[in-house]
């Protein structure tokens, strides 16, 4: 793979906090905005160095990983950098067999249906096991000059890929695993808190700025069994990680019956799919906390002039907000055009403010006029 020149580890002053202070329910110079997946595979020269091989072969790669995470703070001038990783690594690093498939996702060799299964996860060797995370975060601190985010999944979602043994749309044997072996099921939670709490330490230890936590797809539940089996066990991880002083974010798919909820935890900001408001999440959370999103990534296939209008209508709904992140309400889609995230960004960064804090409600055809 090629290598790349980020070799030194004194870190760099922050020329941009503006998402720190977003979190912090304060007012920055300007909107931040930052993308989830906004590097990978969507960008061109992520395809031009990729190489071939499993993602988790390129983790692996320090400098590689440091590379791939600074390639949309150049090309879209976005507010933060979100680590180039995986939330199936520290399962990597607590001794599960898993491969990431293109084109199926996560895959896991023997998934876990049984209590015995239970010993094959072994969190406290994580910190040693995926050091290379460690190493890239070093290389990234002395050379970014924006925030740098981490990541873990949360207890449900990673659970999810142990038991179905991959992606799943019904998530039916997580469900009937959970309602019948509590025993398995309560045991397989526990372990997953270390997992995601170790996984984020080493993170935080080694210099990130921020951490949000994916539980993405916690949304599959209703509300009484998410207050049951999965609440108690989120609420433990940021607890354990209450310690910290970074800000925390809490993000899933599908979760506006779950919002308050999901905000009832030692959590900074809220992050919100494209199926609820900003202004009803906020609301609903019934407690002061940042927002984070929420535009629908399939508007990213339209016309550039409506995904500005688009943009503009979740900025209103921001009003509301104590704090605000601009993001989409899930990741990247693969296939989108850089540009129509480049033309975000300009935007944000130029009417973010003026629509949130002057009530400013501009034609698309004036900020056509002004991006072109």
């Amino acid at each position: 793979m090629t290598e790349h020149p980020l070799t030194t580890h004194t870190q760099k002053p922050l020329i941009d906090p503006s998402i720190l202070r977003a979190a912090k329910r304060e007012r920055p110079e300007r909107t931040p905005v930052w993308f989830m997946r906004q590097a990978g595979r969507s960008l061109p020269e992520y395809r031009e160095i990729r190489g071939i091989g499993s993602i988790l072969d390129v983790i692996k790669d320090a400098k590689l990983v440091a590379e791939i995470t600074m390639q949309p703070v150049r090309r879209y001038g976005v507010d933060a950098a979100v680590l180039y990783s995986d939330i199936m690594v520290p399962l990597l690093g607590a001794g599960v067999s898993v491969d990431i498939v293109q084109g199926k996702g996560p895959q896991i060799s023997n998934p876990m249906r049984t209590t015995k299964d239970l010993d094959l996860l072994r969190p406290t060797e994580i910190r040693d096991a995926v050091h290379y995370v460690k190493d890239a975060i070093e290389i990234l601190k002395s050379s970014l000059e924006v925030p740098l985010i981490g990541f873990a999944g949360a207890p449900f979602t990673v659970a999810s890929y142990l038991i179905e043994g991959g992606p799943s749309k019904s998530y039916s044997k997580t469900k009937a695993l959970m309602l019948e072996d509590e025993r398995m099921w309560h045991g397989l939670m526990e372990r997953l808190v270390e997992v995601a709490f170790e996984f984020l330490r080493l993170q935080i230890d080694a210099g990130v700025d921020l951490i949000q936590v994916f539980d993405s797809w916690v949304g599959s539940l209703s509300q009484r069994h998410y207050l049951k089996y999965v609440k108690p066990y989120t609420r433990e991880l940021f607890n354990a990680l209450s310690t910290y002083p970074v800000p925390k974010i809490h993000f899933g798919v599908g979760t506006g019956e779950l919002l308050a909820d999901m905000a009832d935890m030692n959590i900074d900001v809220l992050g919100v799919d494209w199926r609820t408001s900003l202004r009803d999440a906020k609301q609903r959370s019934r407690r002061p906390l940042a927002m984070q999103g929420n535009l629908d990534p399939a508007v990213l296939e339209a016309s550039p002039k409506t995904v500005l209008s688009e943009c503009i209508e979740v900025i209103k709904s921001s009003r509301s907000c104590d704090g605000y992140i601009f993001n989409l309400g899930h990741g990247v889609p693969p296939h989108i055009d850089p540009a129509q995230l480049e033309r975000i960004v300009r935007f944000v960064h130029e009417f973010g403010d003026k629509i949130r804090y002057e009530d400013l409600d501009p034609s698309v055809e004036t900020i056509w006029e002004y991006l072109d």
